[in-house]
């Protein structure tokens, strides 16, 4: 029986590993297609910066940000499971994962939602500015709305969203939703970029520096979204769980597709 319940820890463990890794990769096709799509001049802060927010956002949630979204209020109370060993007491744990693949598969979470805000002020933002915001998002931010959601926490301590019905699979708001509003936000503030509007306010188009680098980065992201909405399902050494996995990838594929075609 504990032979059986190592095999399917490792597996599932391996499993969670390999989806954090697609979506890691993700950060790569967010740094071609925002490479692609803006001018020529400024390629190398774009791909500066997506390197910058990636190393910030996984810094600061090891820091402070799981402790903040998981910890019960603790800043840091992750970080010895991190240094230390994951496989101790392996039966005695009710999780089918080891707790540093959880912590993986969160952090890569953490910097797709601030990918999202790097595209939306793309050409609009100081690099200084922006990474500034990035530790304020990755560290806080996103923490604070995790732990009201996925941590299960009370928002002020008045109710918890969960009572109310609230559920998120993958993110599609903690993620997404919070990526978006803080890009929605830094645009409202920022406003259009430099040279988009003529003196009369008619639309000057602004041509992408290479639309194939952008092509790649949208496979690339297209890819990475099979870990992102994959993992998610937590567990693939059961029947039960592979069958979840496998229509999550069916219906992934089918979103970017039917996405693809109606734009």
């Amino acid at each position: 029986m504990e032979t059986t319940f190592e095999l399917g820890y490792a597996l599932d463990t391996f499993y969670f590993l390999i989806c954090g890794a697609l979506v890691m990769w993700m950060a790569a096709g967010f740094a071609m297609l925002e490479a692609g799509l803006v001018r020529a001049k400024n390629t190398t802060e774009i791909l500066t910066k997506n390197i910058a927010l990636f190393a910030i956002a996984c810094t600061m949630y090891m820091i402070c940000g799981y402790g903040i979204m998981y910890g019960g209020g603790d800043w840091v109370p992750f970080l010895g499971g991190i240094v230390g060993d994951g496989a101790t007491g392996v039966a005695d744990d009710p999780a089918t994962y080891a707790p540093s693949a959880d912590f993986f598969f969160q952090v890569v979470f953490v910097a797709t939602a601030m990918s999202i805000v790097s595209g939306a002020v793309a050409e609009r933002m100081k690099l200084w500015a922006f990474l500034a915001f990035a530790v304020v998002m990755t560290g806080f931010i996103y923490p604070m709305e995790g732990a009201w959601t996925w941590g299960g926490a009370s928002v002020f301590g008045m109710y918890t969203l969960g009572d109310l019905g609230f559920s998120d699979f993958a993110g599609s708001g903690i993620v997404h939703m919070a990526g978006a509003a803080a890009a929605l936000a830094g645009v409202l503030v920022l406003g259009a970029r430099k040279g988009k509007y003529t003196a009369d306010g008619k639309v000057n188009a602004i041509p992408g520096a290479n639309l194939p680098l952008a092509t790649l980065g949208t496979f690339i992201l297209w890819m990475g979204w099979f870990g992102f909405n994959g993992g998610s399902v937590l567990a693939t050494a059961t029947v039960e769980s592979a069958n979840a996995v496998a229509v999550v990838f069916m219906n992934t594929n089918a979103a970017a597709a039917g996405g693809t075609i109606a734009a």
